[in-house]
């Protein structure tokens, strides 16, 4: 027994569970079950408790938990029992793509912080301790690759689902891939495909999301940011990290099942939150940086543009800018 194993029997209860349950679904001692909860209770976790009843969790835990967050998911989930919280990694996508042999589909890595955050095109991605949740998941869809291809799109509806659900914020996208709340950046989304060998056959995909959760608006100035990023709690919609977690996992594991019959409703789901269409853009193509206004998003997710100069274009990778 370990204090995960009294963590999750917690959390998994939906009312009281007594010590002597606990004890037997364990096979210890009541003694060791109590001395497990008193460490928790210790280290902040909201167990209360009642003679006759026995213990209850009022509320999440004060650090994040992989016990709690697995037992919180929706049943049948990809996600039980593979979840795994880290104090500090370089990346959680580096972490899961160099352990990714020996790991299953619906691995998931979350970390209190990361020293070496990457974003799209190896940008560098904040990641300050208590700040954030940067959490990656490692998926092995059976699927084409044409379908591959567009799965970062699927990630950023499910990513907007999960974040709107557990805070009730207004989430938008903003093509390809990124989270906007109240014309400011929240989450930022990086999906790394690997294949086997040197060969064209996928193997995993690891999907990476950092959310900006609870940076201060004098946080963000500090940083010249305070123009270009938003948090939950600084718009005014605080929410828990193992919630958002669980609700964020959620709509993975949805995503997961849905990849890629359910490609309509994506796609609906996507134009109808993204708030790059209609807006003015400056983008990149072969000939050089041009500007025009986007006039939709195609069956792949690729940005339609029609240029200021005369044409039409349609941008599938690359930094597009609103104007």
């Amino acid at each position: 027994m370990n204090r995960e194993q009294v963590a999750a029997l917690l959390a998994g209860s939906a009312g009281h569970i007594s010590g002597e349950e606990m004890s037997r679904a364990l096979g210890v001692t009541r003694a060791a079950v109590w001395k497990e909860i008193d460490a928790l209770r210790r280290e902040g976790w909201p167990i209360e408790s009642s003679t006759r009843k026995g213990y209850y969790l009022s509320g999440p835990p004060p650090v994040l938990s992989a016990a709690y967050i697995s037992a919180k998911l929706a049943p049948g989930s990809i996600f039980a029992g593979k979840v795994r919280v880290e104090a500090s990694v370089d990346s959680t996508n580096t972490r899961l793509k160099a352990e990714a042999a020996a790991l299953p589909s619906g691995a998931a890595l979350l970390a209190e912080e990361q020293t070496g955050g990457r974003g799209t095109h190896g940008r560098s991605f904040q990641s300050p301790r208590g700040d954030g949740l940067y959490l990656s998941v490692l998926l092995r869809p059976s699927a084409e690759l044409r379908d591959l291809f567009t799965l970062t799109g699927w990630v950023a509806v499910a990513a907007r689902d999960g974040a709107a659900k557990a805070s009730g914020a207004p989430v938008e996208i903003k093509w390809l891939n990124d989270l906007y709340l109240h014309g400011r950046k929240l989450c930022g989304i990086l999906t790394e495909l690997s294949f086997l060998g040197e060969s064209a056959e996928p193997d995993y995909v690891v999907v990476g999301m950092g959310v900006n959760m609870n940076q201060t608006a004098e946080t963000f100035r500090a940083q010249g940011l305070e123009h270009i990023a938003a948090s939950l709690a600084g718009e005014g919609y605080p929410v828990e990290r193992n919630q958002l977690a669980v609700c964020l996992l959620d709509a993975l594991d949805r995503m997961a099942r849905d990849f890629p019959g359910q490609k309509a409703d994506y796609l609906e789901r996507y134009r109808a939150h993204c708030i790059t269409l209609g807006r003015r853009v400056s983008f990149e193509t072969e000939g050089g940086v041009l500007t025009g206004t986007v006039t939709g998003v195609d069956g792949q997710f690729g940005l339609q543009v029609q240029a200021d100069g005369g044409g039409s274009h349609t941008v599938t990778s690359g930094t597009v800018a609103m104007l």
